[in-house]
């Protein structure tokens, strides 16, 4: 038996067979662009995206040999969300993370029903990227759409009925809509209620790892899949690809590096505190289930090494520019603002700076300076983290970023911290699969990590390097409410 985990992306899907030892056995992708519009929208053609996930499938089943793939699970974005009709047909493009529509309503919503309750029922705090305020939107300026939308359903649930199912929702994935009740694992009647949406038009939520259904026999000879091949709950792309990591104690997490910077981890019980709400730290399901989990990041990540490769080395490749950056610590500060932040500001108005600048500054150290800038934030985040009772002691890097050397070793300097590295290339894909063998084998998820997740090496923290950072961090938390009070009078 072999077993697909698919991973659904905004710029594009993946699919990875795996057998039952961890073995990767074949692999397929296709892109697909998101659409921005005028008024700050950003979607994608959710027909587009399936007929995209479908050829994965198929292509990598094929690749793995025809009939041998007997359960897919599902790993895909957060808070994106197509309307559908009876058919299951598309009635508008799915609004993905990014698209920055609901703005009025992720401010004005939560202050008529409370937003310390909203909390306390969903682990999250408002903002507009959330599925919740995007309704609410398409409800007041799409009536047309909310009338005839039989349901509203995220990439893994869309992507279950295109297979033929009655579509659920992992508990990780639902947790991101910010209509879920994380403690007691049901869509929240009091939200629905307050916002006139019946749970019927919503998937059935099921915890990660679930059996959802089988795929009809049609579609499996037409896919090249096992004939009795099932769809097992997945979830949202980051719990799925910290299970991926090999994440599934506490005190461990994901340091994911890509165009986004996230750090997953592993709770063993919901973490909902003042100082985590106040810092806009959520808590909702680890892909393990039992366990919880949280996102903190920074929305300026690998993109920011894209920046000034594009602006001052285009045409070179990544690892040529980091070859250039300065190899000894910088004395300038860098405030990683390139885009809107992350965690724990949620501020979309205060730029990047750099200060420290001299006619002697050289391109490597403004280099080193930005990715120490990333760690910095991140660092921040972990502190936050820290402070809240929810230490992490082990960091388990993936992404593009971990495969530098030299970039990991930074980030343990900056952090103070030992990074682990790992055999995984795509660990969303790797983390859904796991999911679909352990919900067919009845091997313990924890079990399969161990075998399947293998680490390559630790990179330790420089001690002196540590030190001269320790007191840049000091530094550091200064530097963010100075840049905003300066942004604010000049805007």
């Amino acid at each position: 038996m072999n077993f697909l985990g698919i991973d659904i992306g905004t710029s594009g899907c993946k699919a990875l067979v795996f057998d039952a030892s961890g073995t990767q056995l074949a692999a397929a992708q296709r892109e697909y662009n998101v659409r921005l519009t005028d008024d700050g929208g950003a979607e994608l053609d959710s027909a587009e995206v399936l007929d995209g996930c479908i050829a994965v499938i198929a292509d990598a089943a094929s690749r793995a040999g025809r009939g041998t793939v007997s359960a897919i699970a599902i790993s895909c974005q957060g808070e994106a969300f197509t309307p559908v009709d009876a058919m299951g047909r598309p009635l508008a493009a799915a609004m993905v993370s990014s698209d920055t529509r609901a703005v009025e309503e992720a401010r004005a919503w939560p202050a008529e029903f409370g937003a310390e309750r909203l909390y306390e029922i969903t682990g999250h705090t408002a903002h507009p990227l959330f599925t919740l305020f995007k309704l609410l939107w398409l409800k007041r300026r799409r009536p047309d759409v909310w009338r005839n939308a039989a349901k509203f359903l995220c990439f893994e649930d869309l992507l279950q009925s295109r297979l033929g199912l009655d579509p659920a929702m992992a508990w990780p994935l639902a947790g991101r809509t910010m209509m879920f009740d994380v403690r007691r694992h049901e869509w929240s009647g009091e939200i629905l209620g307050r916002i006139g949406l019946a749970p019927a038009r919503l998937a059935r939520p099921l915890a990660s790892g679930s059996a959802a259904g089988a795929i009809p026999h049609a579609l499996t000879d037409e896919l090249g899949l096992a004939r009795n091949a099932c769809i097992v709950c997945g979830g949202h792309d980051q719990p799925c690809g910290a299970l991926g990591a090999g994440v599934t104690e506490p005190g461990a997490a994901m340091y994911a590096t890509g165009t986004v910077e996230c750090i997953t981890p592993a709770f063993d019980r919901p973490a909902f505190t003042p100082a985590l709400r106040a810092n806009n730290i959520c808590t909702y399901d680890h892909a393990v289930t039992g366990m919880y989990t949280t996102v903190a990041y920074s929305l300026t990540g690998g993109n920011i090494l894209k920046w000034y490769r594009d602006q001052f080395a285009p045409g070179r490749d990544y690892g040529a520019v980091l070859e250039t950056a300065a190899q000894e610590p910088t004395r300038l500060l860098v405030l990683p603002y390139w885009t809107p932040s992350g965690t724990p500001y949620f501020d979309v108005h205060t730029p990047g700076a750099i200060i420290g600048l001299r006619l002697g500054t050289t391109r490597g150290e403004i280099l080193r300076a930005l990715l120490e800038g990333v760690a910095m934030e991140m660092r921040l985040n972990l502190e936050i983290l820290h402070e809240s009772g929810c230490a992490i002691s082990q960091l388990r890097a993936i992404g593009g970023g971990a495969k530098s050397p030299f970039w990991t070793q930074l980030k343990a300097d900056v952090l103070g911290r030992p990074v682990t590295t790992l055999n995984v290339t795509e660990a969303g894909c790797l983390g859904a699969a796991m999911l679909a063998c352990s919900s067919v084998t009845g091997t313990p998820l924890r079990e399969l990590a161990r075998v399947w997740v293998t680490p390559q090496g630790t990179i330790d923290p420089r001690p002196a390097v540590a030190r001269h950072y320790e007191e840049q961090f000091v530094r550091y938390r200064q530097f963010y409410p100075a840049v905003r009070a300066m942004a604010g009078a000049q805007g």
